[in-house]
């Protein structure tokens, strides 16, 4: 039969019998089916399907794993390209950038367990459906017959986010650059009477920009080092910052902020951006743990060649929370998504800041958190 990718040739009833037998009675292939939690097929030489595990039966909506015996892969799942040539899955045009295809040819070429991702559009009861899946497989023995264990992981999901989360960020830059364009050109024509506010907007549409480049480098898993920029800073300008950042923000509501103004005319070397940020997820914190009507408070010391940041509530930490507070998604707040801002404090303070994130809490002193930056 003809083929555009991989050999059309299947076994015949007989040998396929033999192979169903060997690879069902076979030790390590019965311990993979029963402990492989993703799903699992064993393949004969001509890529027919032998054996499947549960998770792959309940993901093709089947209750005997018999229905499929003798398939291929893409012909198990319903690819919609599997009978579009006469020899079947893996034989047709579409098949030559197949990524579970290649894995199984390659991995039969090369003896060698091979890795792929697999974008397959499939057909179901007349209902068409996109998968995504990472797909590796693995050259295995079976009483002289070679076979093939196909490993499946369907990352639809993921990797929908994946590309959701790409387009977002394209958008958002979008948006955030025609922010800056109109700041910039307020900036240019402010009055006397405006200029603090339109000064404050700019102010604030560069930090959003920066921000989101740097929400997108951790999304994408890219390295941040190159995005750290180094600069002469003064202590003031950072309080500055934090004093416009709070000013109506909803953390601060009954709540107030002191600012020792001892050396606010300190100078240090380092990322505005990032510092600022370590520092307002600490007085966020803060502000989220102190009792309404009180206040937290902010300070700088001086041990050269150190600068160090410190910020101050009334209310220790929670015992149980004390030896995780810096582990992700370790919250003493209540709800999904928390944990995060003292991570965030640790991965930038020290990770990207060469700095030291610590603390210290007690019923008779409150909380403190320090941020000590290098000389």
């Amino acid at each position: 039969m003809k083929t555009y990718f991989a050999p059309a040739e299947r076994s015949d009833e007989k040998g396929l019998t033999d192979d169903v037998k060997a690879a069902t009675v076979n030790p390590v292939i019965d311990g993979l089916l029963n402990t492989v939690s993703g799903l699992l097929a064993v393949l004969n030489e001509h890529r027919q399907i032998l054996v499947i595990n549960d998770a792959f039966m309940q993901m093709l909506g089947i209750d005997d794993a018999k229905e499929k015996i003798g398939l291929r892969p893409g012909e198990a799942i319903s690819c919609v390209y599997s009978n579009v040539n006469e020899g079947g899955c893996g034989t047709s045009p579409y098949c030559t950038s197949c990524g579970a295809a290649i894995a199984m040819v390659a991995c039969q070429r090369s003896n060698q367990a091979v890795q792929k991702e697999c974008a397959i559009r499939i057909n179901r009861n007349g209902t068409e459906k996109n998968l995504y899946l990472r797909v590796k497989a693995c050259p295995i023995t079976i009483q002289d017959s070679r076979m093939i264990l196909l490993f499946l992981q369907d990352v639809t999901i993921q990797q929908q986010w994946e590309a959701v989360g790409r387009v977002f960020f394209h958008d958002l830059n979008n948006i955030i650059h025609g922010l800056l364009g109109s700041s910039e050109i307020l900036l240019e024509e402010a009055t006397e009477e405006n200029r603090a506010l339109v000064e404050r907007i700019h102010r604030l549409s560069l930090r959003l920009a920066k921000e989101v480049q740097i929400q997108k480098h951790l999304t994408q898993q890219t390295d941040l080092d190159d995005q750290v920029l180094i600069q002469p800073l003064t202590v003031d300008l950072i309080f500055k910052e934090i004093e416009t950042a709070f000013a109506n923000h909803p953390a601060a509501k009954n709540r107030s902020i002191i600012f020792d103004q001892r050396y606010r005319s300190s100078r240090f070397n380092s990322d505005f951006f990032l510092v600022v940020r370590v520092l307002t997820n600490m007085v966020t914190n803060a502000l989220e743990a102190t009792d309404k009507g009180r206040s937290i408070k902010v300070w700088v010391r001086e041990n050269a060649p150190r600068l160090s940041f410190y910020v101050w509530n009334h209310r220790p930490i929670e015992k149980m929370a004390v030896d995780r507070i810096f582990q992700r998604n370790i919250s003493t707040k209540a709800g999904s998504g928390r944990g995060l801002g003292t991570y965030s404090m640790k991965l930038f303070g020290e990770k990207f800041l060469d700095g030291k994130i610590d603390f210290s809490t007690s019923e008779s002193e409150g909380t403190t958190f320090g941020f000590h930056l290098p000389g």
